[in-house]
């Protein structure tokens, strides 16, 4: 009989994808952010010449 199968590289390879993926996300909400941010002083900006 033999034993359970090894997959130990496959659990690996797998969180590495899974961090991947969350690091690219976190990534993609930080240049969102960056960008929401300079909208809104462009936007402030443009209001206060309307003034």
């Amino acid at each position: 009989m033999e034993g359970p199968a090894d997959t130990l590289n496959y659990m690996i390879a797998g969180h590495a994808v899974i961090f991947g993926v969350m690091i690219l996300y976190l990534v993609s909400l930080v240049v969102r952010w960056r960008n929401l941010r300079q909208d809104e002083v462009l936007l402030n900006e443009l209001e206060e010449k309307e003034d």
